[in-house]
């Protein structure tokens, strides 16, 4: 089985060229049809499929500036080769303009069909090609689509799976009567809790490849003063974009800062915890957490198991950030530096 020849519309008013047109193109594999003028031509194309056009300028009514001009409103036309006269160089450079895709120099002698058939075959191939092109990136987009649709449905059972962990984390601990216990599984409660925060912005956002920094704070330290103790937990922070990646740590070193900061700061006596977010130098992000109580400068021994600075110290590896203990001054001031 063959493939069928490409079929083409000649527009022209002169019908005898039309019907030479007709044989010429015909010896060389196309299926031509022929249209007397632009109206007729536009007629025909509202009828059948064409593969492509070519279309003469010099017609009466409708020239052939205005027909391409029409034609170019038609959902899906085909590529036009427009044809002109020997002289007529700036009504063919009009005529690229306004969309032709090339143009043929009208001259009835022998090489004037073979150069319109040349340029019929590759003004069909590229408008082919253009097509396969957009559809191959339709297929993407909805793969794509696909793929980010599953993705954040991921994210919203991760995040139910984890709250259901925590709940039960929380109640857990509500049995124990040893203390020391108890503080251990609400410590794990608030871990997980602000693993699960990251979860739920993925599953509401429309980008699931990085997270909202400021928002996620925001979520966070809400969740905190509900959970810890007396917490007394303000923010503040610029707008700032980060990977998925790097929330999840980011969460878990603010966490483990401001729960040693409601628990030691102030000898179990509540007080306020500030949480800020800057931009520092070479676009890094600066995030500081830092209390009025007692002060710690980061050296000697820390109070409790000691299990949250060794936390904090490796998800500030997993960041590859700096953490530093601001010296001097009242109370804790903790900086984490890193790259956005």
């Amino acid at each position: 089985m063959t493939d069928a020849p490409p079929r083409v519309l000649y527009i022209d008013d002169d019908e005898a060229l039309g019907r030479l047109t007709e044989k010429s193109l015909g010896r060389m594999g196309f299926a031509v049809e022929s249209a007397c003028g632009g109206d007729a031509g536009l007629a025909r194309l509202a009828d059948a499929c064409f593969d492509a056009v070519a279309l003469d300028h010099h017609m009466p009514g409708r020239d052939g500036l205005a027909t391409l001009a029409a034609l170019a409103a038609l959902p899906a036309p085909p590529p036009v080769v427009y044809v002109t006269g020997s002289d007529e160089g700036r009504i063919a450079v009009a005529a690229l303009k306004a969309g032709a895709a090339d143009y043929v120099i009208k001259d009835v002698s022998g090489s004037y069909f073979e150069l319109l058939a040349k340029a019929l075959r590759t003004a069909i191939a590229s408008a082919e090609a253009h097509r396969a092109r957009e559809a191959a990136e339709a297929e993407t987009r909805v793969a794509r689509d696909r793929a980010e649709l599953l993705l954040r449905e991921v994210n919203h059972r991760v995040a139910n799976s984890l709250a259901i962990v925590g709940a039960l984390t929380h109640m857990q601990a509500q049995t124990l009567a040893d203390p020391t216990a108890r503080e251990a599984l609400e410590d794990l409660q608030r871990r997980i809790g602000a693993i699960a925060q990251v979860h739920r912005r993925l599953y509401s956002s429309t980008e699931v490849g990085s997270v909202e920094l400021s928002d996620y704070l925001e979520g966070l330290v809400a969740e905190l003063n509900e959970t810890v103790g007396g917490a007394h937990i303000a923010l503040e922070a610029v707008p700032a974009r980060v990977p998925t990646d790097k929330a999840v740590p980011i969460g878990v070193i603010v966490t483990e800062l401001v729960a040693n900061a409601c628990k030691y700061a102030y000898d179990g006596v509540p007080g306020p915890v500030r949480v800020t977010l800057r931009r520092g130098e070479n676009g890094q992000l600066r995030l500081c957490v830092e209390d009025d109580g007692i002060g710690w400068s980061g050296t000697g021994a820390p109070k409790g198991t000691g299990l949250g600075s060794r936390v904090i110290k490796a998800m500030a590896a997993s960041l590859q950030a700096s953490l530093a203990y601001a010296p001097g001054g009242r109370g804790t001031r903790a900086v984490l530096s890193f790259a956005a």
